[in-house]
């Protein structure tokens, strides 16, 4: 369970993330912002840069390709293709989200819908049953 959802605020992203939030149960809060729609993979680090550090875990919904070249950018493997409703999860060892700027993180799992009758991660699992 996030600690808070950071959303673009292009209806397709609006959409995506309430229905991601009701099937996990979330009820906490959202932040759409215009910043991240046609964004720069710059711009989006600038945006996690800038959190509250009392949010311990983060999902970002946002738009490609600039989401798939920051999570290259985050991590040391490579994702060649981020497909609609693909998802990410990379962990860090920060203390602060200001940290993310000069750290690298490393791929816990990449799933994207095709994959979930093949695999699904237990944590994903967990949230769909």
């Amino acid at each position: 369970m996030p600690d808070y959802i950071i959303s673009s605020a292009a209806l397709r992203a609006q959409i995506t993330t309430e229905a991601l939030a009701k099937k996990i149960g979330y009820t906490g809060e959202i932040e759409y912002m215009d910043e991240l729609y046609l964004s720069k993979p710059d711009t989006i680090l600038n945006v996690l840069s800038l959190e509250d550090d009392k949010n311990k875990s983060i999902f970002l919904v946002t738009h490609n390709p600039s989401i798939s070249e920051l999570a290259n950018s985050l991590q040391d493997e490579n994702i060649a293709k981020f497909p609609t409703a693909g998802v990410v999860k990379i962990n860090f060892s920060i203390d602060s989200w200001q940290d993310i700027l000069e750290s690298k993180g490393i791929l816990d799992f990449f799933v994207f819908p095709k994959q979930f009758k093949y695999y699904i991660p237990r944590e994903v699992r967990e949230i769909l049953t």
